[in-house]
């Protein structure tokens, strides 16, 4: 199976008005836009929404802290609404590997092809 790496936005909502932009991994095992907690003061003062227990790929469980709103934009497709959670990670070779989730992704309207390796839009949203 392939990586799936493509651009995102953040942007906070309110204050002054900071963003950045990154390389994110595709993971839809992961649920939300997720950032190393060392870039959180990049984005201003974000609103704390809560502190979660997340389980990562190892099974180790660690502290996620869940602020917000900002708009994400993956490149390509509309913005949307949303939450970022801010974890503690290690840098690979000094390079943070931030965490595109299914969250965002559905709410932008877009899917992983797995064949294809990329994201694609999706036509409908579904309501079933």
């Amino acid at each position: 199976m392939g990586r799936i790496v493509t651009s995102v936005t953040i942007e906070s909502l309110f204050g002054e008005k900071k963003s950045l932009r990154c390389d994110a991994l595709v993971d839809t095992g992961a649920s939300h836009m997720t950032l190393p907690s060392a870039w959180k003061d990049r984005l201003g003062e974000l609103d704390t929404v809560a502190t979660v227990d997340v389980e990562t790929a190892n099974q180790s469980t660690i502290k996620g802290e869940i602020c917000g709103p900002v708009t994400i934009e993956v490149e390509g497709f509309r913005y949307v609404y949303g939450e970022v959670m801010f974890i503690d990670m290690v840098p690979n070779e000094g390079r943070y590997e931030p965490l595109l989730g299914y969250l965002p992704l559905e709410a932008c309207q877009a899917a992983v092809d797995m064949l294809g390796h990329r994201l694609v839009h999706v036509k409908r949203m579904d309501l079933k």
